[in-house]
């Protein structure tokens, strides 16, 4: 092994096909790279049906000789040479904390021949940081990324780190089916010449959270997943979750709405610790219920601490997603090489209908939670009916008496943007013409920026960032109201509804309300991906609409020429 940090020297020594091959001295392995990787994840899902296998490795934090790093690469290594494993996760800075980049990891794995999946969030690092960072991966070989929003800081040296959070995973996925059609480059000195760099192979995969209490809280998790489809997700993990009827009802919706997107379920091997925390919501957007909380309480007082009992749990929730559809497992939870055959070996020897079963007995819901689908035949499992509350509250009579509650906020919000913002009205072109000419005029620039903050600030909180989203999310502001600024949907650490770190509801579960009652919140995610511009912060958010210098006038970019 390593035995210092001068060992640690990266030596580039030649480039094949492309990939620049590097060599670690005195590491005792075998760097010789594959001419082609076995099994690759693309080439399982797309070519195959077979439920496929994968296990999360955690980095760690210290350098890479550490003795926590050692047995992380010792089992990561294991993996790799037990067939039955499909593919290896690493984690990206896992809970907001320090760690590790997986690719320092994955690299040995990637010259054994095996495929690696790097987890990447958006936590850490601005839009040029990520794409820096996904040109790196794509240079030593990593093609497979799993895009995440990420998780809120909640430590950091001399304190805690302040997020970034530029962009999102839709964002993140949006990036990298751009960079694999090739991103345009702008060359300096050549007057508006523009050529494009190099194709990235990227296979990119997204992350779902269906165990969610609320319908606002569930559909818009629903209609996400559409999004980061259209944005270029090939596969998606769900979120942590023990509720067979809800896996159930993800692949169900997924088929039913031509979501063309293979599904792999969480499979986290639980003990009686981790069973606390999780009940506590200890992991944004993962809970454990009371029940089940106690059932593992009581498993632990065995003698084997509950061991036996946790694997079958894993076991049996293998077969229930492979019994339902899934494509595949994804299992975390620190486990060992031994610990997963056993598991694997578990749910092989189950019977062909017995996960019918134990979706019976893994169903553990939260109290009065929505489903969109009726319950099925099987209490653990979902029917192809949708709910009829849910049917009987999308009626003209039930939109009509919702519209009650809406605020006044939402409702001065859309009269005004659809008679002025709207690009198609008259308002539109007359507010054009008026700031083509303020424009002109710094001081009355400065006056008309004032006036803005003086009607925008009261009404919905502005953070004067001058690339509104108010219209993108029924007229709440993202930046003063989410602590991620997410703009493309929720994230998925909410908890029963409520923010992971705020007190309060959730923006897209109160924008979902607010649109519901006039029949919109189907399309509130049904539009291009949306990229705050930095540059334009203290900026006239209004001014930049009507002058098309925002990101409704990018998606929009005729408008200026009047052809809209």
């Amino acid at each position: 092994m390593i035995q210092s940090i001068v060992d640690l020297k990266i030596v580039m020594s030649h480039c094949r096909n492309g990939r620049l091959v590097l060599w670690l001295p005195n590491a005792g392995l075998n760097l010789e790279p594959s001419e082609k990787l076995q099994n690759s994840l693309r080439g399982m899902l797309k070519n195959s049906d077979r439920f496929l296998t994968a296990v999360e490795i955690e980095t760690s934090r210290g350098l890479l000789m550490s003795e926590a790093s050692r047995k992380t690469a010792e089992l990561a290594k294991s993996l790799s040479e037990f067939d039955r494993v499909d593919f290896v996760a690493l984690t990206d800075n896992p809970g907001g904390n320090p760690h590790i980049r997986p690719e320092v990891l994955g690299q040995d794995l990637l010259f054994r021949g095996r495929d690696v999946v790097i987890n990447m969030s958006c936590k850490d690092y601005n839009r040029n940081g990520i794409e820096s960072r996904l040109w790196a991966l794509g240079s030593q070989g990593f093609t497979n990324v799993l895009a995440l929003s990420g998780d809120y800081p909640i430590g950091g040296f001399q304190g805690q780190a302040q997020p970034v959070f530029d962009i999102d995973s839709v964002g993140l996925l949006e990036l990298m089916s751009q960079m694999n059609d090739g991103l345009p480059n702008q060359m300096w000195g050549s007057a508006g010449r523009e050529d494009r760099l190099e194709k990235t192979d990227f296979f990119a995969g997204c992350a779902v959270s269906p165990f969610k209490k609320f319908e606002g809280e569930l559909m818009t998790q629903y209609f996400k997943l559409a999004m980061k489809v259209r944005s270029g997700a090939k596969f998606a993990v769900t979120q942590i979750g023990y509720d067979s009827r809800k896996a159930s009802e993800l692949h169900q919706y997924v088929n039913s709405n031509n979501i063309d997107i293979p599904l792999i379920g969480s499979i986290f091997i639980l003990t009686a610790p981790a069973g606390r925390f999780f009940n506590r919501w200890g992991v944004p957007g993962v809970w454990v219920s009371d029940e089940l909380r106690d059932i593992a309480n009581k498993q632990a007082k065995s003698k084997d601490r509950g061991r036996a009992f946790f694997s079958e749990l894993a076991a049996k929730q293998i077969a229930i997603l492979r019994g339902i559809g899934y494509r595949g497992a994804y299992i975390s939870g620190r486990p060992q090489l031994k610990r997963i055959q056993s598991i694997l070996e578990m749910a092989d020897s189950f019977g062909e209908n017995d996960w019918k079963e134990f979706a019976k007995e893994i169903n553990f819901s939260q109290k009065d939670e929505f489903y969109y689908y009726e319950q099925g035949d099987n209490a653990g499992l979902s029917s192809d009916v949708v709910n009829k509350s849910y049917l009987s509250s999308k009626t003209k009579s039930a939109r009509s008496k919702a519209k009650f509650s809406v605020p006044i906020q939402f409702r001065l919000g859309k009269f005004v943007h659809d008679r002025v913002f709207d690009k198609h009205s008259t308002g539109f072109k007359v507010g054009r013409s008026v700031y083509r000419q303020i424009d002109k005029s710094k001081k009355l620039s400065g006056v008309a920026h004032v006036l803005e903050q003086v009607a925008k600030v009261p009404a919905y909180n502005c953070r004067d960032c001058g690339d509104c989203s108010l219209p993108d999310i029924a007229y709440l502001c993202p930046e003063s109201q989410c602590v991620k600024s997410q703009r493309n949907g929720p994230c998925g650490g909410t908890k029963a509804g409520k923010c992971e770190i705020l007190d309060q509801k959730c923006i897209w579960i109160r924008a979902y309300d607010r649109l519901k009652p006039f029949g919109d919140e189907e399309k509130m995610l049904q539009r291009p991906v949306v990229f705050r511009d930095g540059s334009l912060k203290n900026t006239s958010a209004w001014g930049n609409t009507f002058l098309s210098r925002d990101h409704h006038g990018r998606q929009n970019p005729n408008t200026v020429d009047g052809e809209a």
